[in-house]
């Protein structure tokens, strides 16, 4: 069932770039097919960051966060249940009890009670006595739950990176990269990046106000783990001022000066934090976060982040291990009776339809995103997964592929059938939707017409992007470790891929879904070590011989030995 995939060799310019000649050479030509032509797109410092007062309505919403800060009133921090969202409302948290705030708390909505953002109902159900709410990861959207705010008596301030709408909140300030008329030159920060220099900014402000002459002056750096965490697993594009703060962040957890909770996290996820990439944030420490907004309340995660002991940071983190095994099990119930649906739909005489909408009854509201991401990466297509929601109305949360832009195809949706969809909100790889009750076969229907006036049949083949074959003499330890130091590696700056034939020496299934391999160059002078993590090996023959294999360069440690490894992302029988 899994769809064959098309490699494709990145392109790489005619004349390598001054800045990269003095390079290593397999390192010049991987930054050349990233698109690096100057020194400043390799910029790693602090001080290369973009500037916060770029940013449109910073000036309003630090000096009114300043005011309630001196004045100290009771400021409430409106997060999301999602790794950005638990990352934000932890660094608001700290950041402002930092900067000297008295009272500082704040509220997650319960996915399954109020739904994503900042909804009226969330509001009514706030304590009373609140000066200031400050939404993060959220708000831009939140038309009515700003109002509902504000109708309490309450001053509002949103900040948020998601997309907005027609219509924007009426709060007291707004800031948003991606908000109309905003300069800010990154579109790609996250939640908890826009919360980062809310507070940047913010220390500028209290220090022009002699706010820090008897007290000390925050040393923001610290919270740069939090950052990268949060903006690793938002998968936003990793564009020169994102991966400054990734390796920031990188740098500081490594040190061990990372908060326990990323610590603890770390340990249980079997990590060692000293050697850790992007890619452990996103693949160990990021789900074990998010299962607590997926099966239960995500502040659990953001107690593990607050927490300033170990102790207290490991009963935590051992909590959220155990309810990512939870969500895991459920996850790979929801995907065998997803696949055995799928399997109908083949056999159908039209074939799996361009935009797939999938629903079961006894599906879990959390663990939808997550279903709808690994159906759309084995059957490559826009995957809606819905679930029971309240009241009848169903909860969708929709994954898409390049080539359809997700939220402006829901959007489009909802202007020509305007009685299908309650609600929606997203970006352009993600999103999440509400169903009237009885709507789901309708929107079916209206949704597979809208993908097919936005997409091309040449969409729906499956490209791995490669950066070509790799020399014998390049496939060594050294280059391994070039490449790890060599990133932050992410969404839009890929990790080094690379691609070629192998014989097939030995292959055995361990861990139930993964295949240990050895392999050799077709010369026959290299043996190497290779795994594929969760292949489908209900597809794959166990006699194959020689494999055409998609990979990463690997450090393998393992009982003090350190080896070459490759990790395998696509195989190919040859």
């Amino acid at each position: 069932m899994a769809t064959q995939k098309l490699i494709r060799t990145r392109p790489l310019p005619t004349e390598l770039p001054a800045a990269l000649q003095s390079l290593p050479p397999l390192l010049a030509r991987i930054y050349a097919a990233r698109g690096i032509q100057h020194d400043s797109q390799l910029a790693r410092n602090v001080e290369h960051l973009l500037a916060a007062e770029q940013l449109k309505g910073m000036a309003e919403a630090t000096q009114l966060i300043a005011d309630h800060v001196q004045r100290g009133s009771t400021i409430c921090i409106v997060g999301d249940f999602d790794c950005d969202g638990a990352t934000s409302t932890a660094l608001g948290v700290l950041g402002l009890r930092d900067m000297g705030a008295a009272q500082v708390g704040f509220q997650v909505p319960n996915r399954f009670e109020y739904g994503y953002g900042l909804s009226p109902e969330l509001v009514a159900d706030l304590p009373a006595d609140i000066d200031l709410l400050i939404t993060v990861d959220n708000g831009i959207a939140s038309i009515a739950g700003v109002e509902a705010a504000k109708a309490r008596g309450w001053q509002v301030v949103v900040t948020d990176h998601h997309l907005a709408g027609d219509e924007l909140p009426q709060a007291h300030a707004i800031v948003n990269p991606n908000q109309p008329g905003c300069s800010f030159p990154s579109k790609a920060l996250c939640g908890v990046g826009v919360m980062f220099y809310v507070l940047v900014a913010l220390r500028r402000e209290l220090e022009q106000r002699g706010w820090f002459a008897e007290r000390a002056k925050p040393n923001l750096a610290c919270y740069l783990d939090i950052v990268a965490l949060g903006t690793v697993a938002d998968v936003v594009s990793l564009d020169t001022n994102n991966r400054i703060l990734v390796h920031q962040g990188l740098q500081r957890i490594r040190a061990g000066k990372a908060r326990p909770g990323i610590l603890a996290l770390l340990r249980v996820a079997g990590r060692d934090h000293s050697r850790i990439t992007a890619a452990d944030l996103g693949f160990a420490v990021a789900p074990r976060l998010n299962a607590a907004g997926r099966l239960d309340d995500m502040s659990v995660g953001i107690e593990c982040l607050l927490t300033d002991t170990v102790p207290l940071a490991d009963f935590y983190a051992s909590q959220l291990n155990e309810m990512n095994l939870a969500r895991r099990e459920i996850e790979q119930d929801m995907q065998h009776q997803a696949l055995h649906h799928l399997d109908r739909l083949e056999l159908d005489k039209d074939g799996l339809p361009w935009g797939l909408c999938l629903y079961h009854p006894d599906w879990h509201q959390g663990v939808i995103g997550i279903l709808a991401s690994r159906i759309k990466e084995r059957v490559h297509r826009p995957v809606i997964a819905f679930a029971q929601g309240e009241q009848g109305e169903i909860k969708g949360s929709a994954r898409s592929i390049a080539g359809l832009h997700i939220r402006d195809a829901l959007a489009a949706v909802d202007v020509r059938y305007p009685e299908l969809i309650a609600k929606f909100g997203g970006h352009a790889m993600a999103a999440g939707l509400t169903l009237r009750d009885g709507a789901f076969d309708d929107f079916k229907l209206a949704f597979e017409q809208q993908v097919r006036t936005m997409m091309s049949e040449e969409d729906l083949q499956a490209v791995i992007e490669v950066d070509g074959e790799l020399h014998e003499q390049e496939l060594s330890l050294d280059n391994a470790w070039l490449l790890r130091k060599s990133g932050p590696w992410g969404q839009h700056f890929p990790e080094p891929l690379f691609a070629g034939e192998f014989e097939l020496l030995q292959q055995r299934v361990v861990g139930e879904r993964h295949l240990k391999l050895q392999l050799r160059t077709l010369s026959g002078r290299t043996q190497l070590d290779a795994i594929h993590f969760n292949a489908d090996l209900s597809v794959w023959p166990s006699a194959c011989k020689r494999a055409y294999v998609v990979y990463k360069l690997d450090v393998n440690e393992f009982r003090g030995e350190v080896s070459l490894q490759l990790m395998v992302d696509y195989l190919e029988p040859r």
